[in-house]
């Protein structure tokens, strides 16, 4: 995980772009998810390309994401959008966690509309556990890899999931 050199203010994301080719189709309420995880990513994350840092690069980065051949390409530039490394993640495993989220999902933003409060809280805790686990998935994937944090990652599978969107 992260050590006290990978939170240093460089070592982040400043910009981050979804290959919008690859999303098919969102609704109002995707579209906000996609909004906030992307402010909030911006705002604060610890995000440390470990081969790029290796050749001297010390951010902050610009992230690009989209999805190649059922993989996920992370493609990695500096701030001048100069190319500092691309990673393609398998997605296999993370099949289940994105059906489940959206899943619960469509449950909690149903619920919003038409549950009562303790319902709502109990859904709400349910997408929760079921983000949180996605998002140490993600950090064990990327171990080696990109050193990252746990909120960076739950914000990051947010945005994974909004690439995976079929209508």
């Amino acid at each position: 995980m992260t050590d006290s050199a990978s939170a240093s203010p460089d070592h982040r994301i400043a910009k981050v772009d979804l290959d919008e080719e690859t999303i098919i189709w969102r609704n109002a309420d995707i579209e906000q998810e996609r909004k906030i995880a992307i402010f909030d990513l911006i705002e604060e994350n610890t995000f440390k390309p470990l081969r790029a840092a290796e050749r001297g690069a010390s951010g902050p980065y610009h992230l690009r994401l989209a999805v190649r051949d059922g993989r996920l390409l992370m493609t990695i530039a500096d701030t001048s959008d100069e190319l500092l490394e691309e990673l393609l993640l398998g997605l296999a495993r993370f099949r289940r966690p994105i059906r489940e989220y959206f899943a619960i999902c469509d449950s909690y933003y149903q619920a919003i509309r038409k549950a009562t409060p303790a319902e709502i809280e109990t859904i709400d805790m349910a997408r929760r556990g079921v983000h949180n686990r996605a998002a140490e998935l993600l950090i064990e994937r990327l171990e080696g890899k990109i050193d990252t944090d746990f909120a960076t990652a739950r914000r990051l599978f947010t945005l994974i999931c909004v690439l995976h969107i079929k209508g």
